[in-house]
């Protein structure tokens, strides 16, 4: 009785030690490293997002390394403006998520597709040839990819007037555009739904 009494203890300690260890983790930001290559700049590595201001009213916060927000609607906007550049980014939403990253925006209190290029990540959008994968406006996409409950790779090439974006190894979108010559700042979309940023990384071109 005595040595069951014991193997209890001992069992009911190692469980309660798992659960305080899990949630330390969990309280724990997750840094992330830059891709291969060099140049690279952290935007959002898991530690802070210093390089952004938010805007709007969604509730942005850092939690466990990743930029969330289900409420409301806003942005991160970068401090810094950009105008050639590669960016890579991961990207989680929800079935009713409108995401997607603005680059080179020329008017703040405007964020979006006529003051920005649009990289857009919405599977249900209204007109779905601007859906996700499509530079609004610029370039359309078809057969519509969906990225809705996982984690999804966003690449995105902006060099001059050529816009290239590339999602989860798949060009979706690659024009010749010179309607925002730049620079300007990029915006990460929280537009509603569950949305989910972590690993943004920014490279300047030439």
């Amino acid at each position: 009785m005595i040595k069951a009494a014991r193997v209890l203890a001992v069992a009911v300690i190692g469980a309660t030690l798992l659960i305080l260890s899990g949630c330390a983790t969990d309280s724990t930001p997750v840094a992330s490293s830059p891709p291969a290559g060099t140049g690279w700049i952290a935007l959002i590595d898991g530690t802070n997002l210093n390089a952004f201001d938010a805007t709007g009213n969604a509730n942005i916060r850092l939690e466990n390394g990743v930029a969330k927000a289900e409420l409301g609607a806003g942005y991160l906007v970068t401090k810094l403006p950009y105008k050639n550049f590669e960016l890579r980014a991961e990207l989680w939403v929800d079935d009713v998520a409108n995401s997607g990253i603005m680059i080179r925006c020329t008017d703040l209190k405007k964020i979006g597709a006529e003051a920005c290029y649009e990289m857009n990540v919405f599977d249900t959008r209204a007109d779905p040839t601007y859906g996700t994968g499509a530079i609004v406006g610029v370039s359309k996409v078809g057969p519509l990819p969906k990225s809705s409950g996982k984690w999804n790779t966003l690449v995105i090439v902006a060099e001059g007037p050529h816009l290239v974006f590339t999602l989860n190894g798949v060009k979706t979108a690659d024009a010749q555009d010179s309607r925002i010559a730049g620079p300007g700042p990029l915006a990460l979309q929280f537009g509603g739904g569950v949305v989910k940023f972590r690993n943004v990384w920014i490279r300047p071109l030439n």
